[in-house]
């Protein structure tokens, strides 16, 4: 599958324009705070832009972050003016002719910026630890529609692990199926190259996570995604598509449910860009100042991970109340398929 992803994303699409589908273009609404950061990106790097959502968490200034599957390096860019002079992104792509672009203007954002703080390397997500970078490294790796693309997914995550300071977080946008994809999807080149080939179904992907040792994976947005070329959508059948942005956070204390210990949360206001509330994925919208009750996971995700300084914390582990209501194994994606997705119904 490397010649083939390596050929569509470096020969056959010259920009974002010439995609077939939905799948690997941001139609997400881009926040007020961003579009300032993106208006400083050099046009031919945003051109050549394939990603299928938002990978710029809060809380990165000074980070040390890492992009898989960086391509033309938009997010590099993006997320440079985020980690600020202090901090340090790296990208990592397998397409000479991707990462040509992010090179060839690097120079040019180093001095729109005031400072250099990107590296950009050649590799394969599969394979990280046959790159120069350094085990517990990183405080938030991020991707954008390329794990799809990855015959090894396993090894993705394994990698990811790897890397990972402890408390530090994988944040990624990809695209995922509701049922397994059959042979004849995952061999069509167009499809595969369109990132749908390549999409796990969802539980798989939840049983790949936990796997590798992310417990409690957590849906920040989704939506359904289009195939916009005629000619695709009777290859698809009844398939469908869905574009996701999970977090995945590196903490040894999380359990393979959400359990109830009579915890809560006072969220301070304190991030910059949320001074009203704080949404750590779709069922966990905490606003200012009020107390919010969370499962044992949750707490563990704010209070073990860069999220402390900004709350406060009650109770503690010492008395167990059972299974925390709410949660469920549901479908997790809205859309326009009814069932499981329409109901969610999950608390995380």
């Amino acid at each position: 599958m490397y010649d083939i992803v390596q050929d569509y994303y470096g020969r056959q699409l010259q920009n974002s324009a010439d995609l077939k589908t939905s799948a690997c273009c941001d139609i997400s609404q881009v926040p007020q705070w961003l579009k300032p950061l993106l208006a400083r990106i050099h046009p031919e790097v945003l051109s050549r832009y394939y990603g299928c959502g938002l990978v710029c968490p809060p809380l990165l200034e000074g980070c040390r972050v890492l992009d898989l599957g960086c391509g033309s390096g938009r997010d590099v860019y993006a997320l440079a003016q985020l980690v600020g002079p202090t901090g340090l992104v790296v990208g990592v792509d397998m397409t000479d002719e991707q990462l040509a672009v992010a090179q060839q203007h690097q120079a040019w954002h180093a001095e729109a910026f005031g400072y250099d703080n990107v590296r950009f390397l050649k590799g394969y997500i599969e394979k990280l630890d046959e790159l120069d970078l350094q085990p517990g490294s990183f405080d938030v790796i991020v991707s954008n529609c390329v794990v799809n693309l990855s015959p090894d997914k396993d090894a993705v995550l394994r990698g990811v692990q790897r890397l990972l300071k402890p408390g530090g977080e994988f944040y990624f946008s990809d695209v995922y199926a509701d049922r397994r994809v059959p042979d004849a999807v995952r061999n069509d080149p167009v499809l595969y190259g369109e990132c749908l080939g390549g999409a796990l179904y969802w539980n798989d992907f939840l049983r790949i996570a936990i796997r590798q040792g992310f417990a409690d994976p957590r849906l920040t947005e989704d939506r359904p995604l289009e195939i916009t070329d005629p000619a695709l959508q009777p290859r698809v059948g009844n398939l469908q598509f869905f574009s996701a942005t999970y977090r995945l956070f590196k903490l040894d204390e999380l359990e393979s449910a959400c359990e109830d210990y009579g915890q809560a949360v006072i969220y301070k206001g304190t991030i910059p860009e949320h001074a009203s509330s704080f949404e750590l994925d779709k069922h966990h919208f905490i606003e200012t100042g009020r107390v919010f009750p969370v499962c044992g996971n949750t707490w563990h995700m704010l209070k073990g991970t860069r999220f402390a300084p900004h709350f406060e914390f009650i109770g503690d582990f010492s008395r167990h109340y059972g299974l925390f209501e709410g949660c469920g194994d549901a479908m997790p994606f809205d859309g326009n398929g009814g069932g499981a997705a329409a109901q969610g119904g999950a608390c995380c």
